[in-house]
Formats: C-alpha cells, structure tokens, sequence
C-alpha cells in the first residue's frame, strides 16, 4: 500500500509539474528555471509524503485532519514565501 501511494504522489506531483512547463511554451509571463522545478518537486514530493506518512500512523481522524492541515498551511506558506517573499527576508 505504501509503494502505492508513493507512486500516486510522484505522478500527482509530475502532472502538477507539467502545468508551469507547458505555459512557459506559450507565454513570457512563466520563467521557471531547472531549480525551480526541483525545489516544486522537493517541496510537493515532501507534503504528500508527510501526509501519507500520517495517515499511516494516526487512525482516528481527530488527529489526522489537524495534522493534514498544519502540513498544507506550512506548504502553502513556504511556497509563498519562496515565490514572492511574503515574509519579507
């Protein structure tokens, strides 16, 4: 079950990647770099495995869906961070 759902997240992440790949081929307002694609990839790869991970562990969902949605929260602000500098640094 775990390759499984490993293998779920690397096509989810691929089909994810795509998205920015195919619009850089049509406009300029896209400007991803190699290292952009693989700090996306490190970054989608480590959020689904952390979930999966804590899906695995946690059975009631009182603590599942917490602990989902700190690892999203936590995405989004490290994604947000490294594409516009919400933070300021």
């Amino acid at each position: 079950m775990q390759d499984k759902r490993f293998y779920v997240i690397i096509l989810i992440t691929a089909i994810l990647l795509l998205i920015p790949l195919i619009a850089m081929q049509f406009t300029e307002e896209i400007n991803w770099t190699w290292f952009d694609f693989v700090v996306a990839a490190i970054l989608l790869i480590g959020a689904g495995s952390l979930c999966s991970f804590f899906l695995t562990i946690f059975r009631k969902n009182k603590y599942r869906i917490p602990i989902i949605i700190i690892i999203l929260i936590l995405f989004v602000l490290i994604w947000a961070e490294l594409a516009v500098g919400i933070f300021d640094t």
